[in-house]
């Protein structure tokens, strides 16, 4: 086993050491690598590589599975990976500001009105006895965001500041999200900032009831985001650009599936069972969830990374000097849209 576990470690750093651009054979595709996480907000990658878009621009794409997005800085600094798509999270401007050389440069997963994919939830017992009537009656109680410097904690920020509370009247604690409905459902938490599909399953199995999507309390949050790393951005703009206009296709068909807060639009089917082949999720499960969104122009909501890197250097998580703005670069995405023109939605 270990002889196995070292035979795969070294053909993945084999992968890794091979360029952005592929071979030197000007005919053959461009070899770009792409750290994802293996979730729903993956689908336009997938999508663009499945319909072809990317082979359109001359590009083939390898997807590596991280952890998180964390853990993607590091072979983007160092031009090991290409692109990646993560939280901007806390973690995220800490690697900056230690050196790391990455810049964000589209949205990959917001929450534009209807589409609050994280949902904050309330144990189900404390309704049906009446403690929890409205958000006030959470002070004192437990709640869970996923961790430690996350866009969930502003959303939970966001949340509370509606029933006039603030993180000092509760206890906020941080669990994975495969953990709230367990947590839930034995009573050690009282509510949770919890994303799909574990929201619609908690609510479903009698868990837990559904208070509000993130959509209604902070609308358009950046809250997964495309990034390139800094030798891909320097040494291959051109490329960069062409990725770009890919995904944004792949942006585009995803939106086209859209429909009332759910996948319910022309092309649903499709993201289905695009999104069954990659994650194993039930059709029927992805019928139900309410899907995060995605810009059809890749936009960035800067206004909302600088307010939640705020909230994070408030909360003494940031370790060094970073901005917002200098982590970000908008002229992929605006490249790529003067290609493709206005996005019109099926």
């Amino acid at each position: 086993m270990r002889a196995l576990r070292a035979t795969l470690l070294l053909v993945f750093t084999g992968l890794l050491c091979a360029g952005a651009g592929g071979s030197a054979n000007g005919d053959s595709p461009a070899l770009v690598r792409v750290g994802i996480l293996t979730s729903t907000t993956d689908a336009p990658l997938w999508i663009a590589d499945a319909y072809g878009y990317f082979k359109d621009e001359g590009i083939s794409v390898q997807f590596l599975t991280f952890n998180s997005g964390e853990a993607m800085i590091a072979p983007l600094s160092t031009g090991q990976l290409d692109v990646g798509g993560g939280s901007a999270a806390a973690s995220l401007y800490n690697a900056v500001a230690r050196g790391g050389d990455v810049r964000l440069v589209a949205d990959l997963g917001s929450d534009p009105p209807g589409y609050g994919f994280d949902q904050m939830i309330v144990r189900a017992d404390l309704v049906k006895s009446g403690k929890y009537k409205s958000i006030h009656d959470l002070k004192g109680m437990t709640i869970a965001t996923n961790a430690l410097g996350s866009p969930s904690s502003t959303q939970l920020v966001k949340f509370l500041a509606k029933g006039g509370l603030t993180l000092d009247d509760v206890k906020h604690i941080y669990l994975p999200y495969t953990q709230h409905e367990i947590a839930l459902r034995n009573g050690s938490l009282d509510a949770a900032s919890t994303i799909e599909p574990f929201a619609t399953d908690a609510i479903k199995s009698g868990t837990a009831v559904k208070l509000a999507g993130d959509d209604e309390f902070y609308p358009n949050q950046e809250i997964s985001v495309i990034m390139y790393g800094g030798a891909f951005v320097r040494d291959h703009r051109d490329l960069g650009v062409k990725f770009m206009r890919a995904y944004i296709r792949g942006v585009r068909f995803y939106n086209d599936a859209l429909a009332n807060g759910k996948l319910a639009g022309p092309n649903a089917a499709a993201v289905i069972k695009l999104l069954n082949d990659e994650t194993k999720m039930d059709p029927a499960v992805l019928r139900d969830i309410v899907p995060t969104g995605a810009n059809p122009d890749g936009k960035l909501n800067v206004a909302s990374l600088r307010e939640d890197l705020a909230a994070f250097k408030s909360w003494g998580l940031i370790e060094g000097n970073v901005t917002a703005d200098q982590t970000v670069d908008t002229s992929f995405a605006a490249d790529a849209v003067k290609g493709l023109g206005p996005y019109r939605k099926k």
